[in-house]
């Protein structure tokens, strides 16, 4: 029963903590880490998201010049182009927190190999070693050419 309460325990992070190839892989710390990384990555999007909101709710304005129009109609498209590219991030980013929830977080899904710390800092939301991603994307290639 004690190692229930010690698991739901929250960790608290040393200051200034980055992960270290030479701890145990994916321990508390760094499963801790990523989950802080992720939800202020998902923080600043949301904030994203709500400049572009009050972005699109402006007025539709027409303009004189159907040039200025045509360019204010494509701002408006690159802008909802971004917030849909947002909102798929937010999925990834939420998927990652349930992986760190179901101690799966860092393992390639391929592989079950640990994804290298270097490349989950650079990409969080990682669920392929880089190895099983390259393989992928030459696959991906391959079967487009």
């Amino acid at each position: 029963m004690a190692a229930n309460k010690k698991a739901k325990k929250p960790v608290k992070l040393p200051k200034g903590y980055v992960p270290s190839e030479d701890e145990k892989f994916m321990n508390a710390k760094q499963q801790e880490y990523f989950r802080q990384k992720l939800l202020a990555w998902k923080a600043e999007i949301f904030e994203q998201n709500k400049d572009t909101v009050a972005y699109l709710q402006q007025e539709n304005v027409t303009y004189p010049d159907p040039a200025d129009t045509a360019a204010a109609n494509a701002d408006r498209q690159l802008e909802l182009r971004t917030r849909d590219r947002l909102r798929k991030l937010i999925n990834q980013i939420e998927k990652a927190l349930r992986r760190i929830d179901e101690g799966t977080y860092g393992y390639c899904q391929e592989t079950g190999d640990p994804i290298r710390l270097k490349r989950l800092e650079v990409r969080p939301t990682a669920k392929l070693s880089l190895e099983a991603q390259e393989m992928h994307e030459r696959g991906e290639r391959t079967r487009a050419g």
